[in-house]
């Protein structure tokens, strides 16, 4: 499979070869939502806490004595049910982690490329420098690239000025190749590779996507 290469003035300038393993493979919904399901709960910290009626402070003693006052029994301020007393079947740390196969998290990543590529939000361009290290210079290139509100930018950023440029194009990220997973390639409005990119995408996931 190969598709179009273009420059940062949008310019056609060649061709690249694009492995089939990574981008023509048919998606399967049931199967991404899996992945990037584990993949959500993995950035999950699980430090959410509450302090249960043993933990928070205050008296031990009885409130009022068990008969005769016409009131409900209590055995102690503590309880759920008082200001300040603890918290019923709360959260307490945990773990959400989901552990899935490597070939599984390639897999996906193969179908969401696919898809990005199928719907032709898929952009490869010749190299991404700058003369100078500006923002807008850079948030320029994503409007001649017509990359949307949320492009994902993937190259390894050899050029200096290109990597410091980035970091502040609203709703834009950027990752190295190697670190590619299905939920940012999916969760993008267009996704942008360099020619390096791509060769090191196929280095990384290629042989072993299925």
């Amino acid at each position: 499979m190969e598709t179009k290469v273009l420059d940062i003035k949008g310019k056609e300038k060649g061709t690249c070869a694009l492995p089939d393993s990574l981008f023509a493979v048919k998606a399967n919904p049931t199967f991404l939502h899996e992945v990037i399901t584990a993949f959500l709960a993995n950035q999950r910290s699980g430090t959410a806490d509450v302090k249960t009626r043993s933990e928070v402070s205050g008296t031990g003693k009885k409130p009022w004595k068990q008969k005769g006052t016409g009131r409900a029994r209590q055995g102690s301020l503590r309880a759920v049910q008082f200001r300040h007393g603890g918290i019923a079947f709360g959260p307490t740390p945990r773990s959400f982690r989901q552990d899935l196969p490597a070939a599984k998290r390639r897999t996906a990543l193969a179908m969401a490329l696919s898809t990005k590529l199928a719907e032709g939000n898929l952009v490869v361009l010749e190299s991404l420098t700058l003369k100078e290290p500006k923002t807008k210079a850079f948030a320029e290139i994503m409007d001649v690239l017509a990359a949307g509100r949320k492009p994902l930018v993937m190259d390894n950023f050899a050029d200096a000025n290109a990597a410091l440029a980035c970091r502040n194009v609203a709703g834009l990220t950027h990752i190295a190749p190697q670190d590619a997973n299905a939920y940012v390639v999916l969760n993008s409005s267009k996704v942008i590779l360099t020619t390096d990119a791509v060769a090191k995408l196929s280095d990384t996931f290629a042989k072993e996507a299925k």
